[in-house]
């Protein structure tokens, strides 16, 4: 029997947009050394060693990131227990929305992505650490 998706990608970026704040890169960019604010990079391992990083950013590979968060997880960072201001990015802003969506939903406030995600980031001229 062939799957029925009920809901695709689209609309679940697009409950997630609408419930979350997504940042310009401009908006993001002036956040950048704020002691009450961490970026969360949620790209795959490769995808940083190919790319390059933002400074500063917390690595959180997307499929670890509601166990990261959870201080009731084996697997919690302390970092996500942290009264601070998160700001998600991926690559282009799906998996980020999707991202702050649901640690939004998991308690963590604030929280907000960056539109464009960190291809955006590097157009606008962010800072990149090279891979």
């Amino acid at each position: 029997m062939p799957q029925t998706i009920v809901k695709g990608y689209k609309a679940l970026m697009e409950e997630a947009n609408a419930r979350i704040e997504t940042l310009p890169v401009a908006d993001a960019m002036a956040l950048v050394g704020r002691e009450d604010v961490v970026f969360v990079d949620l790209r795959d391992p490769r995808e940083l060693e190919r790319e390059g990083r933002m400074p500063g950013a917390v690595h959180c590979p997307r499929g670890m990131l509601e166990f990261w968060i959870d201080p009731e997880s084996p697997y919690h960072k302390p970092v996500f227990g942290e009264g601070k201001r998160f700001v998600f990015f991926c690559a282009g802003g799906w998996r980020s929305a999707l991202a702050a969506a649901t640690a939004d939903e998991m308690g963590l406030k604030p929280v907000a992505h960056v539109a464009g995600g960190f291809n955006a980031w590097k157009e606008a001229g962010g800072p990149v650490e090279a891979p």
